[in-house]
């Protein structure tokens, strides 16, 4: 793999040294332009978001005068696989203002990639939202750091599921298609916390499009959303938030898998199981965004309790997963379980999915024995979508994965789905419900794969993705 690597970065640097310049000099098609800065020549490191406030967090003033999705600061960034090989693409991060759960305005931060190349058939280039499965605590495990060249391996920092979909995003880069990564869990790292992370992805979409570099067709580019797992929650809350929050936006289509559509549910489910790492650090990152929260865990948390929750603090994904697995979550509370207090009732009523239904067609999928996000809950959102006449939903239970299988296996449907929705095809009317053996034995994916593999192989050794 070392050999490989570098391999890969001098062939990079030798063949496409030139086409790793910044494409133009400022951007803001829609909001006044902001100067981009140059990005940061290999192998001098980025800043880790922590120190670097002045990108990530501007002054408080500065946020509130913008409006949602306008740009406040720019800079062109380097991306690389495993931090070390060179993804032969333009990148930019974009600061730009947006709101967290009670509309007050706050500063986010969104990756926006664009492929080098036209689209395949022509048409104006598309734009996808990728919500990444953050599910971490600290905002070094942000997308924007986690997918920089030279950036600290993730691997180390635990940021594992942020490095691992970057192959997924750059096979939507594969098909031309321009993509928009945010750090949806905001200035907090509010993991789990799906008013504001809806909110951060709709404006991180504004952003892009306001983003001049990015060539977009501005309002009339057709976007499309995808998230799996944690990246569910910004996107199902993004869908159900477009038509009060962004009307404007025209997303032609969300497609979701390992849905959390119900916080109380994976809290009951993790209880004593593998999951309950992961679960308790969606307890602490909600908490982060709802103050009434906040003070009944602290009111109510014993001292064992506490203990676990302070380890957890700042930890990415790998390791706070593997901090107190198999253990009882509710019995860290005192006063009987926590979920039948009314605080924490209310607390997670506001996160819930389900509370509209989206005005755009829907691809949802789930494994039936998911031992991390039950698959009840689940059906209850596509029951309580598909009792509107108007609803679009395709939901896909597979029934031979689990939660980490059925994301791989289910990424070539997913950009079959949004292709489809990009061409205009018509989505279904109304609603349907499929149960598979598998997923991946859909004979019409398996083109997609051979595509996918062959076009980030060659991506590895510098060829220019979606070219």
């Amino acid at each position: 793999m070392c050999l490989m690597a570098a391999a890969a970065v001098a062939g990079q640097f030798a063949l496409s040294g030139p086409a790793l310049a910044a494409p133009a000099p400022d951007g803001g098609a829609g909001s006044p332009q902001v100067s981009v800065q140059p990005a940061l020549p290999f192998p001098v490191p980025p800043k880790i978001p922590e120190f670097d406030a002045e990108f990530y967090q501007p002054p408080a003033e500065i946020v509130a005068s913008k409006a949602p999705g306008e740009i406040i600061a720019a800079r062109q960034v380097n991306l690389a696989t495993l931090n070390v090989i060179p993804t032969n693409v333009d990148a930019w991060q974009v600061s730009y203002r947006s709101n967290n759960g009670r509309d007050e305005a706050i500063a986010a931060v969104a990756t926006v990639i664009k492929p080098r190349g036209g689209t395949r058939d022509g048409a104006p280039r598309p734009l996808l939202s990728f919500q990444m499965a953050e599910d971490s605590l600290g905002r070094y495990c942000a997308p924007s750091y986690v997918m920089q060249q030279a950036a600290v391996p993730w691997l180390l920092t635990g940021a594992v599921t942020s490095g691992a979909q970057f192959l997924e995003v750059q096979a939507a880069l594969a098909q031309g298609w321009a993509v928009v990564v945010p750090d949806h869990q905001g200035p907090n790292s509010s993991f789990a916390a799906g008013p504001v992370a809806g909110r951060i992805t709709l404006d991180g979409i504004r952003a892009a499009e306001n983003f001049a570099p990015m060539q977009l067709s501005g309002r009339s580019t057709k976007v499309g959303m995808v998230g799996y797992s944690g990246g569910s929650i910004p996107t199902g809350h993004a869908a159900e938030l477009r038509k009060t929050y962004a009307p404007e936006l025209d997303i032609v289509g969300a497609a979701e898998g390992g849905v959390a559509a119900d916080l109380g549910a994976l809290v009951e489910n993790a209880d004593n199981a593998l999951g309950s790492g992961i679960v308790a650090s969606g307890v602490i990152g909600v908490s982060r965004e709802d103050p009434e929260l906040a003070a009944f865990v602290d009111e109510r948390i014993n001292p064992v309790g506490r203990a676990l929750f302070a380890a957890k603090d700042n930890l990415c994904v790998a390791w706070n997963s593997s901090v107190a697995p198999f253990l009882n979550l509710k019995g860290f509370f005192d006063g009987g379980d926590p979920l039948q207090n009314p605080i924490a009732k209310k607390a997670l009523a506001r996160t819930a999915m389900g509370r509209s239904v989206p005005d755009m067609p829907m691809y949802i999928y789930q494994s039936n024995p998911d031992w991390l996000v039950p698959v009840g809950p689940v059906n209850t959102l596509v029951d309580t979508y598909c009792k509107d006449p108007s609803a679009s939903v395709a939901y896909t239970r597979d029934h031979f994965s689990e939660h980490l299988s059925l994301e791989v296996a289910a990424v070539p449907s997913v950009i079959l789905w949004l292709r489809d929705r990009f061409a205009g095809e018509p989505a279904q009317q109304g609603c349907s419900t499929t149960d598979v053996g598998s997923i991946a034995l859909d004979a019409r994916t398996w083109p997609v794969w051979q595509q996918v593999v062959g076009e980030e192989v060659a991506g590895l050794f510098g060829k220019p993705l979606g070219a």
